[in-house]
């Protein structure tokens, strides 16, 4: 597969319809770590449109900006369309894009925002003058545990990975969609209950726990989890629904037009 292949396949990819919402995944989120070269930093960020609202679920990071804007194109969208703007945590790699959306009200956590406002400059995960800025911004919108921020999404708290993370949960009658940021990144943290980069293990531990439980409650939900596909259940067994697609372009030769794509899948 080469590398415009690869890139249609992933604005191709078939989006979820629950209830009167439809899901598209406009940037995958991916579960690995760079070696070398600190955070990787590839996260989720989902479209969510149904009763006259347009909707992110988190921004994803700064190198995402152009994409995130061609993909909103592709759907007939741009960044002024985006009525909401959701932050599951104030982590860079989630919440840095916020200014993409000058028209959007911007939704986080209030306990989450009040501690990222707090951390020293210079914090290896926070955005530390977006979110100073954001604090003031009268786009901001700060979000209680248990609030029902649109007719059918609420806010669970979901702490672990950070203290304020927030899990948002979709009502769509018969199933709900699970939007667990970095509370369940992947799919080996849901497994394992064991979660990689947390501030707080045990909090994480309880999170997934209560992400399981919301996940049983209904046959068919979907869970999109902060760094991998989305995965319904089949036999209590995560399955993924979508087909992942990632990968580098690389110059290894001697000119520009040589390029080596190293696919990033299983």
């Amino acid at each position: 597969m080469d590398s415009d292949t690869l890139l249609r396949a992933q604005i191709e990819d078939a989006g979820i319809r629950v209830g009167s919402f439809s899901i598209d995944i406009l940037v995958q989120g991916f579960p690995g770590k760079t070696v070398c070269h600190g955070g990787l930093g590839w996260s989720t960020v989902a479209l969510v449109r149904g009763q006259g609202r347009v909707v992110l679920v988190d921004s994803g990071n700064f190198g995402m900006r152009r994409v995130i804007a061609e993909r909103l194109s592709a759907h007939g969208l741009s960044p002024g369309d985006v009525t909401d703007v959701i932050l599951t945590h104030a982590h860079y790699d989630h919440s840095i894009n916020w200014p993409m959306f000058s028209s959007s009200r911007i939704l986080i956590g209030k306990q989450e925002l009040e501690w990222a406002v707090k951390q020293p400059l210079g914090h290896h995960t926070i955005p530390e003058f977006y979110v100073r800025e954001l604090a003031i911004s009268k786009q901001l919108h700060n979000v209680e545990i248990a609030e029902e921020v649109l007719p059918g999404l609420t806010a669970y708290a979901g702490p672990g990975h950070t203290p304020g993370h927030l899990v948002y949960v979709l009502n769509g009658g018969e199933r709900d969609v699970i939007f667990s940021g970095d509370a369940a990144k992947n799919r080996a943290e849901m497994l394992s209950l064991t979660a990689d980069m947390t501030m707080n293990a045990g909090d994480s531990r309880r999170t997934m726990e209560r992400i399981w439980d919301l996940w049983r409650k209904k046959p068919g939900s979907i869970l999109v989890p902060g760094h991998d596909v989305p995965m319904r259940l089949e036999n209590d067994e995560p399955v993924y629904i979508a087909k992942r697609t990632a990968g580098i372009n690389a110059w290894f030769g001697r000119r520009l037009e040589e390029t080596t794509l190293i696919e990033l899948k299983v």
